[in-house]
């Protein structure tokens, strides 16, 4: 074996090979640890007298050349030419003889042989008089056994350096230190800052004006909700969503409004409790609104009476339509600039796509950099967007005007004071405000303040919109409420299609 180390670093082989009987390969070792962090590459190119697949050399004469790149590496005051001169064929070899020669003289020697990780030296290494060649030998190497020889040259003979490949590890992929902590730390105020104006310009409710759906909440010296508002209205108003609790509510005022009427069932001790919603057919339903025409079709579907129990699971093909229709009715009345599920659907669905990139953006620089941490303030984004954007839906003007409004109602409802009702309206007027009272979660309350009055100032067995069974009157009237309205709720939610997002 001649190798012929030149100028530029590359190192040229050839090889004269004699007495191999059969198919003779050879496996060229092409990378070794370098350090705690890299691997070192040796590239093998322009083959002449064999073929090479990726690492595997077969031989078709008896010269071989090649090339060999990254095989000289800068050590102190020399230049290091390191290369495994015989390693990985698939026959013994008797015997190996290396001559090396190089840009300028020979600096010092070894070699090794053996297995690849072998501290044994070869059977003879030695230079010439002028140290111009050094010269190597080994005899009787089994299959896949290596001579490594290695030969300094002095610093700047090549000027070459190893080709180093990063291996790839979790301490070395996400390194924090000065630089990749600064960068995070600027790019996690960039991005979170993003996302924050983003909320500011976007998210925020806009300040009631004075004179913008300005409306006095009080009226014949009781607080109450904006004129012509319905529970279901101002319960996604409040909260920015169209829930179960919005259509239970809307149930009750359309019998509070004379729609139907909520008749609860006998029952045994045991027995599940149930109500029948019957239909009032001199009820006038063209003046329903079109979430509550929607869900007044889906309760009925053309009969006169259901049981409560008879819904559950049956308002899939329905519930969706009311929902698209109380979202739009809030953009109809101007409580919103867009619909609050799509704007909530497309910050998130922003956000996750955000996340995602992220994910990939920090596999991609823990792969191939050290500066992981970057990706992870891209998935830190994203996610507050994703988490933000259930916050995105923002009120005009005149929606939170209706919410000032509402919300002082809802004081109202909670004090417990009746105030100068007159006594013979009390009745209609408190039945009115219950389904307001379950949109703000004080069904109980609300419900004993109804069962305490009558028109006459006595208890009566039922209300106009509300008959219970035998030996039923008013006092079990807040506890037949908060049951109906709970299992109201489950009904609805157990089709699914009601959940928000």
């Amino acid at each position: 074996m001649t190798l012929t180390l030149g100028k530029n670093g590359t190192l040229h082989v050839v090889e004269k090979i004699g007495g191999a009987s059969g198919e003779l390969k050879r496996t060229f070792i092409t990378k070794t640890r370098y350090d705690d962090t890299n691997d070192r590459l040796y590239q093998i190119s322009n083959v002449k007298g064999g073929t090479l697949s990726g690492d595997v050399l077969t031989v078709t004469g008896q010269t071989v050349e090649y090339d060999v790149k990254g095989a000289v590496t800068p050590s102190g005051d020399i230049e290091e030419l390191r290369w495994f001169a015989v390693s990985g064929w698939n026959q013994p070899v008797a015997k190996a003889t290396v001559h090396v020669k190089g840009p300028g003289q020979v600096q010092n020697l070894s070699c090794f042989a053996g297995a690849l990780t072998s501290a044994i030296g070869c059977t003879s290494a030695s230079m010439d008089h002028e140290a111009i060649q050094a010269d190597f030998e080994q005899e009787d190497l089994a299959p896949g056994e290596a001579l490594t020889v290695v030969v300094g040259y002095p610093k700047g003979a090549t000027g070459a350096e190893p080709i180093l490949d990063r291996r790839f590890s979790l301490s070395a992929a996400f390194t924090l230190n000065a630089v990749t902590g600064g960068a995070l730390a600027g790019l996690l105020v960039l991005l979170l800052g993003g996302v924050g104006l983003l909320y500011w310009t976007r998210g925020r409710d806009a300040r009631a004006a004075s004179h913008e759906g300005a409306v006095n909440p009080v009226q014949n010296g009781q607080f109450a909700p904006p004129e012509g508002v319905r529970p279901g209205q101002i319960g996604t108003l409040v909260d920015e969503q169209a829930d179960v609790i919005d259509v239970t509510a809307t149930i009750v005022d359309l019998a509070v409004r004379g729609y139907l009427r909520i008749d609860e069932q006998p029952r045994q001790a045991y027995d599940a409790p149930d109500w029948m919603l019957v239909r009032l057919h001199n009820a006038p339903v063209d003046a329903l609104l079109p979430y509550e025409r929607a869900l007044y079709d889906a309760i009925f579907e053309g009969r006169d009476a259901v049981l409560l129990s008879q819904l559950s699971g049956t308002f899939a093909s329905h519930l969706g339509k009311v929902r698209d229709a109380l979202y739009t009715d809030v953009v109809k009345q101007g409580w919103f600039a867009r619909r609050p599920d799509t704007e909530r659907t497309r910050w998130t669905t922003i956000g996750v796509v955000l996340m995602v990139v992220g994910l990939l953006a920090t596999a991609a620089l823990a792969w191939f950099t050290t500066y992981g941490l970057l990706g992870l303030a891209v998935i830190i984004a994203g996610g507050a967007l994703a988490v933000g954007g259930q916050y995105m839906p923002a009120k005009t003007a005149k929606g939170s005007a209706a919410l000032a409004q509402t919300l002082r109602f809802r004081e109202f409802l909670f004090s417990g004071e009746l105030g100068n009702v007159p006594e013979q309206h009390r009745v209609e007027l408190f039945s009115r405000y219950l389904p307001y009272a379950v949109i703000f979660d004080g069904v109980e309350h609300w419900s004993r303040v109804v069962a305490s009055v009558t028109g006459n100032g006595q208890q009566a067995d039922n209300l106009y919109w509300y008959h219970g069974p035998a030996e039923w009157d008013l006092s079990k009237f807040a506890g037949s409420m908060r049951t109906f309205t709970a299992t109201t709720s489950g009904a609805i939610s157990a089709t699914r299609q009601f959940r928000s997002l």
